[in-house]
Parts: structure tokens; C-alpha cells; sequence
């Protein structure tokens, strides 16, 4: 009687430790999960992925101006191809007239921003960029304001027809003149506009006023002074005999 009652508590006691056994053991990733580490470790790595990526992609590399300038860098922007006058720039005339400054008295005037040339100096290609949004962009324009900051009137480059007369996001009122032959004239940081589209203009004609921007903040009662030619932005320098 002693012996079989043996037998089946044995039996029972191996089914017990066989399945005891089989759940005691979590796996290796299951121990992982466990540690009170894991979720803020792998948090903190995702979110530094996902700066990373962020970063590479805002911009923020181009907060050096040397950085945006060709020939530092190798990397080429819109303002590479317009350091020079193009073929036609050289001997702009329309109707006899030829290009003058859109101000009556040039010697009145300073820059505070000139065209950006990309056959320039590196200094001066320094000077000719301008910051917004945390970037560095070329200044395809020469800006005017008088020596003693006060404002002036802003006057037609040459004769022609009025394309725009609205004001911009970040630049002030703009105007711009169609000429002929491709020539465009653009007038911007402007206040108390003269024109309207569809206007015809005679060159010397008051257009606008001298006004600030968001753009360019600093520079007070100003000008933007930008001429196009068949659409490419070229230096003023190269299109006006009196050029300062």
C-alpha cells in the first residue's frame, strides 16, 4: 500500500516543476522591455533622428554668409550667372533715351546694400547678401537712401508702361516698368505710389516715395533699384554712363 501510493505523487509533483519551469522563462526581449530604461532611451533616440533630419533640411547650415557665397563653397545660386552685363547690357538705349538712376541727385545718395556681383571681391559679395528667415540670399538690386536718412522722391529709370504698382509681403509697395527690347525696371520699399497699371510713364517721372521694408529694416528711407534684361537681374553699374 506504501509503495503504490508513492508512485502517483511523483507523477504529480513532475507535472507541477514541468510546467512551473516552462513560464519562468521570459525571453531575452521580454527582459528588456522589462528594464525601467528602455522606453525613455529609445524615446530620446528617435527624437534625436527626427532633429537631425529637421535640421538638415531647415537651412540653418546657411546662416554663414560665406557659405552662400560662390566660389567659398563650390555651390552655385541664381546670382552666379548675373555678375556680368549681358551682350545687350553694355549699350541699353530705348527711343534715345538711355538708363539713368531712379533719383535726382546721386550724389546725395549712399548704399546700403549694392547688386551682387559674382566676378567681385569676396568682401564685396560679403556685403552684397542680405539675411531673411535665417538665410543668406544675393542682393540682386542696388539699394539708395540719402546721407542724411531723410526720404526722397523715387523717380522712373526710363520711359515706359506700368506692369505692377502693389504692395509686398516683405519688401513695401513695388512698382514695375516694361521697356522695350526686355528691359524691366523694379522699384520696391516704396510708400505713397503716383502710378497705377496700365500707366504710361516719361523717365524722371516721380513714381513713388522712399519707404522701408521688413527685408531690410535697417536701412531706413530707401530704394530697391533692380533692372532686368530679358528677365536675367543685372548690375546697374554695367547700364548707366553716370553709374556712381
Amino acid at each position: 500500500m506504501n509503495d503504490g501510493n508513492k508512485t502517483p505523487r511523483k507523477i504529480e509533483e513532475s507535472h507541477k516543476v514541468a510546467g512551473t519551469s516552462h513560464a519562468a522563462r521570459p525571453s531575452g526581449f521580454k527582459k528588456l522591455l522589462s528594464k525601467r530604461w528602455v522606453f525613455p532611451a529609445a524615446y530620446m533616440a528617435a527624437a534625436a533622428i527626427i532633429v537631425t533630419i529637421l535640421w538638415l533640411n531647415s537651412g540653418t547650415g546657411q546662416k554663414d554668409p560665406k557659405a552662400a557665397v560662390p566660389g567659398l563653397t563650390g555651390v552655385e545660386n541664381e546670382a552666379t550667372a548675373n555678375g556680368k552685363a549681358s551682350p545687350d547690357a553694355a549699350a541699353v538705349s530705348t527711343n534715345g533715351e538711355t538708363l539713368k538712376w531712379p533719383v535726382s541727385k546721386i550724389e546725395d545718395m549712399t548704399t546700403p546694400i549694392p547688386f551682387y556681383d559674382a566676378t567681385a571681391s569676396l568682401e564685396d559679395r560679403e556685403a552684397a547678401m542680405v539675411e531673411y528667415d535665417q538665410s543668406f540670399k544675393p542682393h540682386m538690386a542696388t539699394d539708395f537712401a540719402r546721407k542724411d536718412a531723410a526720404t526722397f522722391d523715387v523717380l522712373a529709370a526710363l520711359s515706359g508702361k506700368v506692369t505692377v504698382a502693389d504692395q509686398t509681403p516683405t519688401n513695401g509697395y513695388e512698382v514695375q516698368i516694361e521697356h522695350p527690347n526686355g528691359l524691366v525696371t523694379v522699384y520696391q520699399s516704396l510708400t505713397d505710389l503716383k502710378v497705377q497699371v496700365g500707366d504710361e510713364v516719361k523717365q524722371g517721372a516721380k513714381i513713388a516715395t522712399s519707404g522701408t521694408s521688413e527685408l531690410e529694416p535697417s536701412e531706413g528711407a530707401h530704394v530697391h533699384f533692380e533692372v532686368r534684361n530679358n528677365g536675367i537681374s543685372v548690375n546697374p553699374n554695367t547700364l548707366i554712363k553716370s553709374a556712381k
